[in-house]
């Protein structure tokens, strides 16, 4: 499965530097000196529409006289007018940047951009500081009730980026001010703990965000150490349950440019599903996330050095072919590993239709402790622990709840729309999950449709580059509530229907085998 990224519109930019050469006042001009800057950039915009806020005014004085009114102003466009962020003396390659994030719960992205070429200039990930307080979004939100619990989430995660915002900015002899302009994409909840909004209604029936449409605000209302008159983009969100993380998939994935149907999938916490074109958009989501990061298995482990991501099992010796993230001796299993070995020890006939395990085929490799049955993996001496990896039946069982439910999903969602999945011609994998899957073994598990192998399209971090081409392009950045007002939310937790289709998801590959031709079942 070769990625492929779907066409990229390029830089068409909203946040720029101008170049302003002015004639200096005198007896005969003494327009002002914030007013000749305006005058001089409504011509150069050849519009009536520009403004420079009152923060910036006391430094336009200096800087004018400084320059011999030779200046570059860095400015944004926003609902047809420009607005001023920074004026500063005329540079030989004064250059302007921008930073796109990806805020997820677990891990935030961040990427530095040359906003005037779109060059992706450097790229840094970490974990979500917030982390400290809880693992989850929901202890986070118990977090922010108490007494500086907001604050202190909120604080956490500025701290955090501004750290490492300055470490890119330092690396590459980016001056103070210099970072113009931020998108971030991320949940309806971490976006509100990042604005310091109380996510406290998002999780309380009827599941009320504080806003839906934040729109823009500036970098110094939110702390940030960017230009504080930048501009942030913070993408929208369908209410609490479908965040500004999807809407960017959607944008990067490129699917509301073509008139054919096709589906989206990104696996986090949650397993979210979009289908649609350029017409129209459904979406939805259910809890099949964990099991497939790795997240459910005793050995489960998020991609990292040293962890299992591909599995091979020979089919007549039951010999274990194990990879691992650089090659190092193996300390655990991510969610692409996983996926691998069950459908592997199925296919060897280690396990059965129900992932169960078959002790006759398992051999010596099968124990049993508290009448719970575990088959080694990698032996203690093999091992990066010191200590033997094994795969309990709760491990697995785990996998087939995920499994199904990630199936039901689809066949939910389609059914809904009328679409049958066959003739789905584009499969879009967003995330780590949709780079490292390997879609024959999805397949054989019976977690995703059995279609021609080049259906899947892995599309990486789609969050990260959906907040990417929203800051070097304004068609894309309008394209975002579009995009939002198109999507129709299909809630599956009242879906009757959805709970029949998991019964019969529940085996290896499906109760209905004929909705899985290519698969092999063991005799």
């Amino acid at each position: 499965m070769t990625p492929l990224a779907p066409a990229d519109p390029g830089p068409a930019p909203w946040v720029k530097s101008i170049p302003l050469e002015m004639a200096p006042p005198s007896l005969k001009d003494n327009t002002a000196d914030v007013d000749r800057v305006l005058r001089a950039l409504k011509k150069e915009m050849q519009t009536d529409r520009v403004a420079a806020d009152f923060s910036l005014w006391q430094s336009f004085p200096r800087v004018l006289r400084d320059s011999h009114y030779r200046v570059d102003v860095s400015a944004f466009e926003w609902q047809g007018g420009w607005h001023v962020i920074d004026v500063t003396p005329a540079a030989a390659h004064h250059a302007v940047y921008g930073i796109a994030m990806d805020l997820g719960t677990s891990t935030v992205v961040l990427r530095l951009l040359d906003l005037a070429s779109g060059k992706r200039l450097d790229e840094r990930i970490f974990p979500n500081p917030q982390i400290e307080i809880g693992p989850d979004i929901l202890t986070r939100i118990h977090h922010a009730a108490k007494t500086g619990g907001l604050q202190g989430l909120q604080t956490l995660l500025v701290r955090r980026i501004n750290e490492e915002i300055r470490a890119m900015a330092h690396d590459h002899h980016i001056r103070p001010g210099g970072v113009a302009g931020l998108a971030a994409a991320g949940n309806t909840a971490m976006s509100h703990f990042f604005l310091g909004l109380d996510p406290y209604f998002i999780c309380r029936e009827p599941y009320i965000p504080v806003v839906n449409r934040p729109g823009l605000v500036r970098a110094g209302q939110l702390g940030l150490d960017i230009n504080p008159m930048a501009p942030v983009l913070v993408f929208p969100n369908v209410g609490s349950y479908f965040g500004g993380d999807l809407v960017a998939g959607i944008l990067a994935s490129g699917m509301t440019l073509q008139k054919e149907v096709s589906l989206l999938v990104d696996v986090g916490t949650n397993a979210e599903v979009v289908i649609g074109n350029s017409e129209w958009l459904m979406a939805c989501a259910g809890a099949a996330g964990p099991a497939l990061e790795g997240g459910v298995a005793g050995m489960g482990m998020m991609a990292g050095p040293g962890v299992i991501d591909r599995v091979r099992v020979d089919p007549a010796s039951t010999v274990f072919e194990i990879h691992t993230i650089d090659d190092l001796p193996p300390v655990g299993i991510c969610g692409s590993g996983l996926i691998d070995l069950i459908a592997g020890l199925f296919t060897a006939g280690m396990i059965d239709l129900r992932g169960k395990f078959v002790p006759s085929r398992c051999g010596g490799r099968l124990t049993e402790a508290d009448e719970i049955r575990s088959l080694t993996i990698v032996a203690p001496e093999q091992s990066g622990t010191a200590g033997p990896l094994v795969l309990s039946q709760p491990d697995i069982d785990g996998l087939m709840r995920s499994k199904a439910a990630m199936y039901t999903i689809l066949t939910t969602i389609t059914q809904t729309v009328g679409v049958d999945m066959s003739t789905i011609k584009r499969f879009y994998v967003a995330g780590t999950f949709g780079a490292y899957i390997d879609p024959r073994s999805a397949i054989t598990l019976g977690m995703i449709p059995d279609l021609p192998l080049d259906v899947y399209v892995p599309v990486g971090n789609t969050s990260l580059e959906g907040a990417t081409r929203a800051l070097l392009n304004r068609a894309a950045r309008d394209e975002i509530d579009l995009i939002r007002d198109r999507i129709t939310y299909l809630e599956l937790n009242v879906n009757q229907a959805f709970m029949n289709l998991f019964s019969a998801a529940k085996f290896i590959p499906h109760t209905d085998r004929s909705l899985f031709p290519s698969v092999k079942v063991p005799a």
